[in-house]
């Protein structure tokens, strides 16, 4: 070991490997390689990190996988220039939005094999990430601020407790994998569909009923989702309510009919009434007649051939949500909706 710090400190050296070397702390003389951009200490018994690592001012890649550490340690967040955190099998719990928020150069964090609960919203400090790693945590819930992440191209949520995913993913642009196997979750957010670079999706092991309205727009390679109670075309009798629609919801009707015609007075005056602009923003079209409503009235299905309507190698067929705004819509011929019974 000795002689691997030697080498780089006086050779002028910009990497240091220190893996496996039966460790429980940083040698001392490491603080003085002021040069060094990466440092390997991965697969030891490390756990805590000296503040002398603060002089470490060029170190762009650090890898602490596979140690003792019980805390998230607090020189990180001093390490402005690092690009590549590798924190994974530790015994890591809380990640702590101190130290997170001054690691705004990270492209990469994999925290893999820890017992995280959760992650603070400072992790939208993270502006340049591009590969987030959680898998095999205790994540319960993951915070609206992923959605300023606007770079991050893979997440790695697998094996934790999550049972649902916060509506703003869909602003994570360029993300081409999505992996959130084996958690809790009962749907997916619907602006997944705005993911238009998404490849990769495993969703295995869930509790999903069916997929997203446009799920099927997705210009998906692979979709793992097996072990989910995905809903089965199976014909049963059904009772129709008469449609009594609420004046709320029959004044939210005219309001976004209208809103679609730009020199309408209602489209020119709505930006006026930010309350019900916003009321009005959780709206949605019919997928028949294509008029908007504002509360879901009829949940249907339809279903997706993956090989057919979405050119993968799949055979499955697979089970995704469209909504309607009335009976009378869903009484219509020709078209190929199926209710949702309840059980």
């Amino acid at each position: 070991m000795a002689e691997s710090v030697m080498r780089v400190l006086y050779g002028k050296g910009t990497s240091l490997n220190l893996s496996s070397r039966k460790i429980n702390k940083v040698p001392e003389c490491v603080s003085r390689l002021t040069n060094l951009s990466a440092l390997l200490l991965n697969n030891n018994s490390i756990t805590a990190l000296p503040a002398e690592l603060l002089s470490l001012q060029h170190l762009a890649e650090l890898n602490l996988g596979n140690n003792a550490l019980k805390e998230f340690p607090a020189v990180l967040g001093h390490l402005e220039p690092l690009k590549k955190l590798y924190l994974f099998s530790n015994q890591i719990t809380v990640v702590p939005p101190e130290v997170i928020g001054g690691l705004q150069n990270l492209v990469v964090l994999n925290l893999n094999h820890n017992q995280i609960q959760r992650l603070p919203p400072e992790i939208k400090s993270l502006s340049r990430l591009q590969r987030l790693s959680l898998l095999d945590n205790k994540l319960e819930e993951v915070p609206a601020e992923l959605g300023h992440l606007t770079k991050l191209s893979e997440i790695n949520l697998t094996s934790n407790h999550l049972s649902q995913l916060p509506q703003q993913l869909y602003q994570c642009k360029e993300l081409t994998k999505l992996y959130v196997a084996r958690n809790k979750l009962n749907s997916l957010p619907e602006g997944i569909g705005m993911l238009t670079k998404l490849k990769v999706l495993d969703v295995a092991g869930n509790k999903l009923s069916m997929f997203p309205v446009e799920f099927h727009l997705l210009p998906l390679n692979e979709l793992f989702c097996e072990g989910n109670m995905l809903v089965r075309c199976e014909p049963m009798a059904s009772v129709q309510d008469a449609e009594v629609f609420s004046l709320k919801e029959l004044v939210a009707r005219f309001v976004l009919r209208e809103d679609r015609n730009r020199s309408s007075l209602v489209h020119r005056m709505l930006s006026h009434y930010p309350i019900l602009t916003a009321l009005l923003a959780n709206g949605s079209c019919c997928a028949i007649c294509h008029g908007p409503f504002l509360t879901i009235w009829l949940e249907c299905v339809h279903f997706i051939s993956l090989r057919k309507d979405m050119k993968m190698k799949s055979t499955l067929t697979i089970p995704v949500r469209a909504l309607l705004c009335s009976y009378k819509c869903f009484n219509t011929i020709g078209h190929s909706y199926y209710g949702v019974a309840a059980r």
